[in-house]
């Protein structure tokens, strides 16, 4: 069954389901505090916004995401596919995001896949069919999947917040890196998105920043300028 984090209730009886599964976050927990539910919009237009964030830092992002959809209101796929690289260019987007985009509203005009319904799919399932398309990583599909449709199970591994966030928290000797973080985030399912939410929010506690997902190889962050750094490995 696939649950989805749609309201903060939601986010809330999540927490609770995922304590009972895992009682070693019960103190994660109790030092996080009270956390809020983030969503995005889903979609054509959610999953570009993630695109054009790839490898960016916060301001840099946020400035061709509102470049990017002043020029096309509305955001539809066939009219961004189709124009001009010229323009796109001058948005801010670079070559091959353009070519990400373009190929991403190909396969929705084409019905190849539907960035909607992926949502309902068990999570790894969803995780495939996104990674399937054209500039779309395991980063990339994780943080649509949970911030743009609220899957509940979905868990971005390779996020670098998330990693020093579960060092910190489970008393680890290192980071993990995306492979041993997920092995160990097999015990949270089918809240690992819950669990992800909630070591965001014990990263903010802890380190006393304001967090953002941090895709690995990306450029620094503002809220983990410090971890970001320490990425090694490419995963969009």
């Amino acid at each position: 069954m696939t649950y989805f984090l749609r309201t903060d209730s939601d986010l809330q009886a999540g927490l609770a389901q995922l304590l009972l599964a895992d009682p070693r976050l019960k103190p994660v927990a109790d030092k996080a505090g009270a956390f809020a539910l983030r969503r995005r919009d889903p979609g054509f237009s959610g999953l570009c916004a993630i695109v054009c964030g790839q490898q960016l830092s916060t301001a840099s992002a946020a400035a061709i995401r509102a470049r990017l959809f002043a020029a096309f209101d509305p955001f539809h796929h066939d009219t961004v596919r189709r124009a001009r690289t010229d323009k796109l260019k001058r948005l801010g987007l670079s070559a091959p995001k353009i070519k990400s985009i373009r190929e991403i509203g190909r396969a929705v005009a084409n019905g190849r896949i539907d960035l909607t319904a992926v949502g309902n799919m068990f999570a790894d399932e969803a995780h495939s069919a996104l990674i399937a398309l054209h500039g779309v990583g395991p980063w990339t599909a994780d943080i649509y999947l949970l911030f743009c449709l609220g899957h509940a199970d979905a868990f971005p591994a390779g996020d670098l917040a998330v990693q020093e966030s579960a060092r910190l928290a489970l008393g680890l000797r290192k980071r993990p890196d995306a492979k041993a973080l997920a092995k160990m985030a097999e015990a949270w399912r089918p809240w690992r998105g819950v669990a992800a939410h909630l070591l965001w929010a014990y990263y903010h506690v802890v380190k006393k920043r304001d967090v953002v997902p941090v895709q690995p190889n990306g450029q620094p962050k503002k809220a983990a300028s410090k971890d970001s750094r320490k990425g090694k490995k490419k995963n969009g």
